[in-house]
């Protein structure tokens, strides 16, 4: 049986909506942030030593960080590809583009965004108006222009298909998704972005997504 350690609130409900697009039965084992944190909690620690979520058992298998459980479900689990274009093709090299660039090049910002608005919250009373001169500078001149030119770049490539990886639906697409989401939540004005908000509609439509909301439960992106 599949195991998904599933933590609330986080990338791994990307992890159960593939298992549900694959159909494959699976458990889920769930843990809870600190709700003064929003850390993970340290019982997440004795199934990975960095305390992190997603992770994913497989019989004897245990897989860490979202693009590597895709990559290993989709190997182990969908031979006939049907949410992988072909290797070698220009589609495939699309595919791979977009499931490494959803971790190592989307999110960096968006984390760096959450950070930033929430230094003055965090700080020092009296140092909280010097705090919050600063993070506003940061996101102004740095992390705001670098989340427009992701989310322009990101809008053009949807123009042509509507998907990250070729004419079809893809597991690049829903690595893409969080990121997307977490963009429309706190980033990003999608009435400038028509086709970032077209693909979010298009993937919160589908059964498979719905139903692993089902399973993991509601979750905030910010």
């Amino acid at each position: 049986m599949i195991i998904v350690h599933h933590l609330n609130n986080s990338r791994s409900q990307r992890v159960l909506w593939l298992l549900e697009e694959l159909g494959l039965p699976y458990e889920v084992k769930r843990y809870e942030r600190n709700p003064a944190t929003m850390l993970a909690p340290p019982e997440l620690r004795a199934v990975h030593p960095l305390g992190k979520s997603p992770v994913l058992d497989d019989g004897d298998v245990r897989v860490a960080e979202t693009g590597a459980i895709v990559e290993y479900l989709l190997d182990a689990h969908d031979p006939e590809g049907r949410l992988r274009p072909a290797r070698g093709t220009a589609d495939g090299r699309r595919f791979s583009y977009w499931m490494h660039y959803a971790e190592g090049s989307a999110m960096p910002p968006l984390l760096l965004k959450l950070v930033f608005a929430q230094m003055p919250r965090r700080a020092p009373g009296l140092a909280r108006p010097l705090v919050k001169g600063i993070a506003a500078k940061a996101q102004a001149s740095f992390i705001d222009p670098q989340l427009k030119a992701h989310a322009d770049w990101q809008e053009a490539e949807l123009a042509a298909t509507g998907w990250f990886a070729g004419p079809s639906f893809s597991a690049a697409d829903i690595m893409m998704s969080f990121p997307l989401e977490a963009a429309a939540s706190r980033a990003v004005d999608l009435s400038a972005y028509p086709n970032i908000a077209r693909f979010l509609q298009a993937i919160h439509a589908r059964p498979a997504w719905k139903r692993a909301l089902e399973r993991g439960g509601e979750y905030a992106y910010a």
